[in-house]
């Protein structure tokens, strides 16, 4: 697949955390071009924009995973959530390619300060939650923070079914779920490829290996598409699943690995492909409910840049492999 050069022109006219993406995975620019792009998240647009709303105690809005206030307050009573405290602000940060030196201090700050709203944790220790502890893991490996008890509490929470569950620390399943396996593995995966420590890429592939199974789109149990959210993209879909962002997820892991794409990555690559609209974009769905800091995509029913690279990306990995 070639991507049309008007394509590419409008994917380039975007944010600093966008832009070097497109340079580096689509018009295979030469390092330090898209380094020098990337360089530019910590001081224009939406990487700026965020690094000047931190608090003096190395949080945003107050709280780490809600911001402070949040329980009690009428707002806890609308749909969604709010996507403002630290968790969400980092995971943002650290996937559009800020440079962990722009954020010198933050990890020494919140192991001093910030708590989570779960038993009142300290951060980087993680809490119950899989999907929390998965962005933890990854956002304290690029900051440098000790991780170490997660290191040893993804490898011990896989369920029997090889994946993990948000729900199972509570007693409530004890089957695993594509969000929560899907969040995991990519946690683990930033962690490796940022301190090239391998110990967990057994709990990995084990978790892939559960998303595989199922073609990333069916149940075990009756072959049925597990839900609708597999073909609803997002952009930012936080937690949520989809096909293209599992997709996503296996290009990087055989980029980084030097594998090819598995076979059984086929239906979901060919729902994917069924999405492009005939100008090469793909739609923004319906965004996820919640008080944001800013916008960084575009509306429901327009086309999405963030959501045409990864479509473009994927496609082009998956094609040039055959």
């Amino acid at each position: 697949m070639t991507t049309d050069r008007r394509l590419l022109d409008w994917l380039l006219d975007s944010d600093p955390a966008l832009r070097w993406q497109v340079e580096r995975d689509l018009l295979g620019a030469p390092p330090q071009t898209w380094q020098a792009t990337r360089a530019r998240v910590a001081t224009e647009g939406f990487g700026a924009a965020l690094l000047a709303e931190q608090d003096d105690d190395g949080q945003w809005a107050g709280g780490a995973f809600f911001p402070a206030g949040f329980f009690g307050s009428p707002e806890a009573d609308e749909p969604g959530q709010p996507w403002t405290a630290t968790t969400w602000v980092l995971k943002d940060l650290r996937e559009w390619g800020l440079d962990a030196g722009a954020l010198e201090g933050t990890a020494e700050r919140l192991a001093r300060h910030s708590r989570w709203e779960y038993d009142d944790l300290p951060y980087w220790g993680g809490e119950v939650d899989v999907c929390i502890n998965s962005y933890t893991l990854a956002s304290g490996a690029w900051l440098g923070a000790d991780v170490s008890r997660l290191v040893e509490w993804f490898p011990a929470h896989r369920l029997a079914d090889g994946g993990w569950n948000c729900e199972a620390e509570e007693g409530d399943s004890v089957r695993s779920s594509f969000h929560s396996t899907l969040n995991a593995v990519r946690g683990l995966l930033a962690y490796e490829r940022i301190t090239g420590d391998t110990r967990m890429r057994a709990a990995r592939h084990g978790g892939e290996e559960y998303l595989l199974s199922r073609r990333l789109m069916y149940r075990a149990s009756t072959g049925e598409v597990v839900g609708d959210f597999v073909t609803r993209f997002v952009h930012p879909n936080r937690h949520r699943y989809s096909a293209l962002a599992a997709l996503d997820h296996f290009r990087d892991a055989a980029l980084l690995e030097g594998t090819a794409p598995d076979p059984r990555l086929a239906d979901a690559v060919d729902a994917v492909r069924a999405a492009r609209q005939p100008d090469g974009t793909w739609l923004q769905t319906t965004p996820l409910r919640g008080r944001t800091w800013f916008g960084v995509d575009a509306g429901e029913g327009e086309p999405s840049r963030w959501l045409t690279l990864f479509g473009t990306r994927v496609l082009e990995w998956w094609d040039a492999a055959r």
